[in-house]
């Protein structure tokens, strides 16, 4: 169950509506970024959660926290369209709808939604489900939401970097603030499940004994003019898992050319291909 007490996670104000921003601020609420896709994940992956049962407490109070998040920017979306032209008939930039355009508004937000958030990105593209990472191995999901956390965080600071409201910038500088942590609590519970050492390669329940050992910690090259694959912590020394050593060599093709044969009869494929 999911309850509400009607008010904000955080203030949400806006001195100076630019309708401009708005539509930036759509990208954090609807974007591969955005809030909706990191409280979906954390809500599939709890749902799905088997083992101990913290976890799924974890996942769950995070993504009612995102929940809220939503909340948050499609109050500064609303607000920061205050300022947005209600009629075509206004002069925006010269011209009523190529101005509108040119200063970046995005009309959807005012022909569908009446100067309201909608579950889209910037571009007005809905939001469609397709980027969310919930694999049934906690390991596995936790790592995903690093890198989830990892590129919201950069979309608030040019987000934050992208507008002089004060209101905004505070909004902003506490959703930074939320990703910090969240970043940091997901590699805690990597840690808390036994660190790299344990964790890694993921699912560490397949017999590493049973995968073809030759190429477990090799960094393969693929340059054609023969030259040295590129070296790095990647390419020699200990593995990060501590279940081997890295090395490095060119990649030798280990089988033969394809051929699948000719096409069956009736298959829709043309005569000399038969």
């Amino acid at each position: 169950m999911f309850y509400t007490d009607n008010k904000l996670q955080f203030p949400v104000r806006v001195e100076k509506p630019d309708p401009r921003f708005a539509r930036a601020l759509q990208q954090a609420i609807g974007g591969v970024e955005g809030e909706i896709r990191v409280a979906m994940q954390y809500l599939f992956q709890a749902w799905g959660a088997r083992g101990d049962p913290k976890f799924r407490q974890l996942l769950l109070n995070t993504g009612a926290e995102e929940i809220g998040h939503i909340e948050m920017l499609a109050t500064a979306v609303a607000l920061n369209l205050e300022g947005a032209p209600l009629s075509l008939q206004e002069e925006v930039s010269g011209d009523p709808v190529g101005g509108a355009v040119l200063n970046g508004i995005n009309l959807k937000n005012m022909l569908s939604s009446g100067l309201s958030a909608m579950p889209v990105d910037s571009d007005g593209v809905p939001f469609d489900m397709s980027h969310i990472y919930a694999s049934g191995n906690i390991a596995a999901d936790m790592t995903a939401n690093v890198m989830a956390e990892s590129t919201g965080r950069v979309l608030a600071v040019r987000l934050y970097n992208m507008t002089d409201d004060p209101g905004m910038k505070e909004m902003l500088q506490f959703l930074i603030a939320r990703d910090t942590m969240h970043q940091n609590q997901w590699m805690a519970a990597l840690e808390e499940l036994g660190g790299p050492t344990e964790v890694f390669p993921i699912p560490n329940s397949h017999p590493q004994e049973e995968e073809n050992r030759d190429f477990s910690y090799a960094f393969l090259g693929f340059q054609q003019d023969g030259s040295e694959p590129p070296q790095g912590r990647w390419s020699k020394g200990e593995s990060i898992d501590g279940n081997g050593s890295f090395s490095s060599r060119p990649m030798e093709p280990q089988g033969e050319e394809p051929n699948l044969g000719r096409a069956k009869p009736k298959s829709g494929a043309q005569a000399e291909q038969e």
